[in-house]
């Protein structure tokens, strides 16, 4: 179907459950979802090329808005020609809003009914977010897609903070919805409601029934536990707009993706593979490695047997070990791009399965076989 920016399209092409694998399509790219989405926080996916992330499978990536409005400033990327052009990314593009912050950076910043005042954490200056900036600020950046402002409240936080954070960011989604849009930008509304479901389930009927191009869920992955997360998901992804893509903000170990796409969920966005493959972490079919242990000192093995990326299919365990602990920083790039393989090829091989109806147990073969151990992903890298 056509979505409400002329544009954009966006088509569900099997379903398996409540799984499903489609195609978004932007001006500038087609995105088979389930997708993952690489995080470029400053414009840059850490340590890698353009080339680099695209080789992965990736068509679209992420870029945070809180921190390219401040350095080198939205004007400035703008003069570059947007993100995009900045960066040379030649595929599709996400902006966050700067909400993420409001949880992120709580110390640095205070919060109203009309907007976020954050003291910059580069250098101490006050600048003031709001929906309207917000909007603004994504359109110079040139984004495919910009997110609406919202506030994401603390895990655990008290129900009364939570409902207020909910009527907030229905009031912010209003008004970016009320902002000009950018040309050729289409625009998602964010859910909020903590971890519980009634308010969960209230906020999607009320930001579904504005006029958004995709739905978004915010406000997970920051302390609640994987189980709770997972059961709240199995609820709501179904409960989403069908014609709409449904994304799952922040959220990203592998576990995550296949728990929650096998609920419906069509985009995801995490900082943990580039994270974890900077601290030496590799995630890999047969779970997490670490390959600064010693165990991988004299290992002649491929990092993973199974994957077909360039760095298994020509470097050694120990090689890349010797990487870590010479404190080369060829060793992050090596397994920031294996780990952004891996995830590529974990949403290639969940479509596959979504479209001949084997998805449940595929995805429980595979988690037994990585024996993960759950660790909360992130939303800024």
């Amino acid at each position: 179907m056509s979505l409400p920016t002329p544009g954009f399209a966006f088509r569900v092409d099997a379903v398996d459950g409540d799984a499903r694998c489609g195609e978004l399509t932007t001006p500038r790219a087609t995105i088979e979802t389930p997708a993952f989405m690489p995080v470029g926080t400053q414009a840059t996916v850490k340590s890698l090329t353009p080339d680099d992330v695209a080789s992965t499978g990736a068509r679209i990536i992420l870029a945070n808005t809180y921190h390219l409005w401040l350095r080198p400033g939205a004007e400035s990327v703008a003069s570059h020609g947007g993100v995009v052009g900045f960066m040379k990314w030649p595929h599709a593009l996400l902006t966050d809003s700067g909400g993420y912050q409001v949880f992120s950076l709580a110390k640095h910043r205070t919060i109203d009914d009309d907007g976020i005042t954050f003291r910059s954490h580069l250098d101490g200056t006050l600048h003031r977010l709001t929906p309207e900036e917000a909007m603004r600020v994504q359109a110079l950046l040139g984004s495919d897609i910009a997110m609406v402002l919202d506030e994401c409240p603390a895990g655990g936080a008290p129900r009364d903070v939570v409902q207020l954070a909910m009527a907030r960011t229905t009031d912010w989604a209003e008004r970016c919805l009320q902002t000009e849009p950018a040309q050729g930008q289409a625009r998602f509304g964010i859910v909020q409601g903590g971890t519980e479901l009634d308010l969960r389930m209230s906020h999607l009927q009320t930001i579904a029934a504005l006029d958004f191009d995709g739905v978004a869920l915010g406000g997970f992955s920051v302390g609640e536990p994987p189980a709770q997360m997972y059961e709240l998901l199995s609820q709501m992804g179904p409960a989403m707009p069908a014609d709409r893509p449904r994304y799952l903000m922040g959220v990203g170990t592998p576990s995550d993706l296949l728990r929650a796409l096998s609920s419906g969920i069509d985009l995801f966005d995490c900082v943990l593979p580039t994270r974890n493959a900077r601290n030496g972490q590799a995630l890999t079919w047969g779970g997490r490695v670490n390959l600064k242990q010693a165990r991988h000192r004299d290992d002649a093995s491929a990092l993973d047997a199974r994957c077909d990326c360039s760095v298994c299919t020509t470097y050694s365990r120990a090689y890349l070990r010797h990487l870590f602990k010479a404190d080369e920083m060829l060793g992050p790039r090596l397994i920031s791009l294996h780990n952004l393989h891996f995830y590529g090829s974990l949403m290639r091989k969940a479509r596959e399965m979504i479209r001949v109806g084997e998805l449940g147990p595929w995805v429980e073969a595979t988690l037994a076989g990585m024996q993960e151990l759950d660790e909360i992903g992130g939303s800024d890298d």
